[in-house]
């Protein structure tokens, strides 16, 4: 990239800002940078989609082996690039798993037999061969993540784009993804370009870091260099920083072996207590509770097989799992939109008493259980966040401007005449919080919700969440973000195959896995420490 400047239709600054950068045959880079600051744009310069299909204009040069992206639309580098976006689903073209690995091949003119031998190649590779004919829309969103990803591989690109290609996986599928693309890389030459804000998961695996600055600058460097100042990073990054470590680690294992001191300086030690909200949430009745409870999708696909759950007001539960493992299915039927083929979900009214969600109308069901889908922005469809904002308290039969400034408290400065589709991840999210918090529900589920949050919107969601908790909500989380978890949640529940497994305090239930472990608790193993935060405030506290 050579002098690249982009500026969107309708813009009035640009969103990238004289970039030169050069990324080397065989590399993986790891673009990084606030939600909203340009990376997907990066991305979309380095494939011909910007400003060939997004319109706008491209200043300066991009070339991919020697093709310039101004005279070589993206059909003319279809052999040389393959691209895979944050919203898998919206990439699909076909109905099954099979067609759609198929089909970038099919384009490219292979012939039938080294189709098929890709193909089983793929399946193998992303450990999906049982999904070979299971309709595209039937897989949960971290399986359509790794079928998008297959679609890219089975056509051999010289160049692969991933835009967020783990956000929507669990631990173990995400290490088996980026495993197959570092094999890419090492074993056949293949340049990767990655953009991710999960950057525990990828950056001891990067050759190079490409930071997207606020303001459309770009800069790139080895990724020590730029660890040390970079305000998205991770939490073994962030701890060696704080603890003052050279050379700065990047992986758990570096961190281990320059962590022996800190871990002697722990020893005997534990965080602090639970804290008061989640300690009196503990003794409460519950707001939800589930027992028994099964779903059954079409196909006799057992989603959930018989759980038993209480959510508490005042308290933060984390729903964790491997993909498919039943936690949409579980959301969806304790809110009430899918009614359990057997059990049954009780929610205390207000009024008193127990209703069932099931059976009440949207309108009423919103005002004892409130939902964020893993896709927020689809409960989204209106042409104005003033629009949405005012339909909201219409629907709620709440005084206007509740819906408002329900959104400048979880997100100040969203303007009220911005497309909502405009609008960054995290303030997509954030409008459809308030939207649902409009009806004032006692009780908020949400799934995957830091699904394209920067580490800092991650922050600053998690002081939301425990703000509702603390103004007296039962909130329940689902997610494969183990650092969210661990910040943010006081009680897990782990399923798998539609049961639970384990319930039980945080620390408890993550410290007892070694997949769900956050990376502190790695590096400072066999103690109980699960954040940096946490770290800090002990040894701040035991310095004073």
């Amino acid at each position: 990239m050579e002098s690249v400047s982009v500026t969107l239709a309708g813009a009035d600054r640009p969103v990238l800002r004289s970039v030169d950068l050069s990324v080397e045959e065989g590399e993986l880079a790891l673009v990084v940078g606030r939600t909203g600051s340009g990376k997907s744009t990066l991305l979309g310069a380095m494939c011909g989609r910007v400003p060939h299909f997004t319109g706008g204009t491209l200043r300066g040069r991009v070339l991919v082996h020697g093709r310039d992206t101004r005279e070589h639309r993206p059909r003319d580098l279809a052999d040389l690039v393959g691209v895979v976006g944050q919203d898998p689903l919206a990439g699909f073209v076909t109905d099954t798993v099979e067609e759609e690995l198929a089909y970038g091949m099919e384009q490219l003119g292979l012939s039938a037999a080294t189709m098929r031998t890709r193909v089983e190649e793929t399946l193998d590779l992303l450990g999906i061969p049982e999904l070979r004919d299971v309709p595209l829309r039937e897989l949960s969103g971290g399986q359509q993540q790794r079928v998008a990803i297959g679609s890219v591989l089975t056509a051999h690109p010289r160049v692969i784009l991933l835009d967020e290609p783990t956000s929507a996986l669990d631990p173990v599928g995400a290490e088996d993804v980026l495993a197959t693309v570092t094999r890419l890389v090492h074993d056949l030459a293949v340049t990767v370009v990655l953009a991710e804000h999960r950057v525990e998961r990828v950056l001891h695996h990067a050759d190079r870091v490409v930071h997207v600055a606020p303001d459309g600058t770009v800069s790139a460097g080895e990724p020590a260099a730029m660890m040390a100042t970079s305000e998205v990073t991770s939490p073994v990054v962030e701890l060696g920083r704080w603890a003052g470590w050279q050379p700065l680690p990047l992986s758990v294992r570096d961190a281990r072996r320059a962590a022996a001191d800190l871990r002697a300086g722990l020893r005997g030690r534990s965080p602090s207590p639970v804290s008061p909200r989640a300690a009196a949430a503990g003794r409460r009745e519950p707001v939800v509770r589930a027992r028994g409870l099964v779903v059954r999708h079409p196909g006799e696909v057992l989603a959930v097989a018989g759980v038993d759950l209480d959510l508490r007001a005042g308290e933060v539960t984390g729903l964790m799992g491997r993909n498919g493992s039943g936690k949409s299915s579980l959301l969806w039927a304790l809110q009430g939109s899918t009614a359990p083929t057997a059990g049954r979900v009780r929610v205390l009214a207000r009024e008193g008493g127990e209703v069932n969600p099931a059976g009440l109308p949207p309108d009423r069901r919103r005002e004892r259980v409130g939902l964020v889908p893993q896709s927020a922005a689809d409960l989204l469809y209106l042409d104005t966040v003033g629009g949405e904002c005012a339909q909201a308290d219409r629907e709620s039969a709440a005084p206007p401007g509740t819906c408002a400034r329900l959104l400048a408290r979880l997100a100040p400065d969203v303007p009220a005449d911005r497309h909502p589709r405009d609008l960054s991840e995290g303030q997509k999210l954030a409008l459809v919080l308030a939207v649902q918090l409009t009806a004032d529900p006692p009780v908020l589920l949400l799934d995957e919700p830091t699904r394209g949050l920067d580490p800092v919107a991650k922050a600053a969601l998690a002081s939301t969440l425990q703000g509702l908790a603390d103004d007296g909500r039962a909130l329940l989380v689902a997610t494969h973000d183990v650092e969210f978890v661990a910040e943010c949640a006081d009680r897990v529940v782990l399923l798998a195959a539609g049961e639970v497994v384990a319930e039980g305090p945080t620390a408890q239930v993550v410290l007892a896995s070694p997949t769900l472990a956050p990376q502190v608790a790695k590096v400072l193993r066999p103690g109980p420490w699960l954040t940096v935060d946490e770290v800090r405030t002990a040894v701040d506290g035991e310095e004073r």
